[in-house]
């Protein structure tokens, strides 16, 4: 009898371990970020790195989209649950028809392109760009906005020689005076410095958000099935997602760690710099009165007023409140 309560004991014991591992085991997630990773979007790499998914009993998956209208049309396909873009192709879809996707969580509170030009210069804001060749990369996104907000400046962009060219070749160009100006985000900004000083000149940034660009950019979206279908799971997420941006607000050095520990050919100090300049875009005087992962309805309704500018919409084509989910941000 006492060697059949040992084997049973052994037997209970072991159904325990197996229905503890199993009751342990971390909900798949699958996470696409827009573009390749890198300094500037090194945030799902972070929740993994340093256990902020892991801690709320998620296992992420991080996939790799092309640009994002790509990313919007993953999630809203179901291929990926969550994903990370800016809200203008959200609203843009949007703008073209229903779409299965909210945005659950603001990231970067400000927008951030920018002019690029050589400190001590004759161009010291945007409408003294008349008159003046500026270089832009032939598919940044920035360009549909860049009319509008010259425009919005009291510059007319006719008036502007304006060049398309490759994206590596902006920095150079700028550096060695082949153009006036280059319009780039703030996030390229460490690496053009570089090449400015090597020619012995210093980088001005004139950021479109202090010449009325206000809005919301990079941020946290989720498919409408798995906000209906596990809100547990989305709720988990994104209380992972806030502490990561705060992490990565307060710890470039070591997000440019994370990101080299997955993957391997990232570039260790141009994506520390890139997660310096991208700071002020994730913590800054509208975090500190809303709070981390907010809409501010305000803020909405100016990103949705400069999208319907730029794509030449008229305002009432969609209402971007529908477009957001503020149920799993707590106040």
């Amino acid at each position: 009898m006492r060697k059949l309560g040992m084997i049973g004991a052994a037997v209970l014991l072991s159904m325990g371990m197996f229905q503890a591992s199993f009751a342990q085991a971390a909900d798949k997630i699958t996470f696409v970020l827009d573009w390749f990773p890198s300094g500037e979007v090194a945030f799902p790499y972070v929740g993994v790195k340093e256990g902020f998914f892991a801690a709320e009993n998620l296992d992420v998956q991080i996939d790799i989209g092309r640009g994002g209208a790509d990313a919007v049309t993953r999630v809203a396909s179901g291929t990926d649950d969550f994903g990370g873009a800016a809200l203008n192709p959200l609203m843009v879809a949007a703008a073209q028809g229903p779409i299965p996707v909210k945005a659950v969580m603001s990231v970067f509170t400000k927008q951030p392109d920018a002019i690029f030009t050589v400190e001590g210069g004759a161009i010291t804001s945007i409408n003294a760009l008349a008159g003046k060749t500026l270089a832009t990369a032939t598919f940044s996104s920035s360009n549909p906005l860049w009319p509008v907000i010259a425009q919005a400046n009291g510059l007319d962009p006719a008036s502007v020689k304006l060049l398309k060219v490759d994206d590596n070749a902006l920095g150079p160009m700028l550096a060695l005076g082949k153009v006036d100006a280059v319009i780039s985000w703030i996030t390229s900004a460490p690496n053009d410095s570089r090449l400015l000083k090597e020619a012995n000149k210093k980088l001005k940034v004139i950021p479109w958000s202090d010449h009325g660009l206000d809005g919301y950019g990079w941020s946290i979206l989720a498919s409408d099935k798995i906000i209906h279908d596990s809100p547990d799971k989305v709720a988990r997420f994104v209380r992972a997602y806030l502490k990561i941006v705060q992490f990565y607000a307060a710890h470039p050095e070591k997000v440019a760690k994370d990101l080299k520990a997955m993957v391997p050919q990232a570039d260790l100090q141009s994506n520390a710099d890139e997660a310096k300049a991208a700071g002020p875009l994730v913590k800054n005087e509208i975090t500190d009165r809303d709070g981390f992962g907010a809409f501010n309805p305000q803020l909405l309704r100016d990103t949705w007023t400069w999208v319907a500018k730029a794509q030449n919409l008229p305002l009432d084509r969609i209402d971007p409140e529908k477009l957001v989910d503020r149920s799993f941000v707590k106040k």
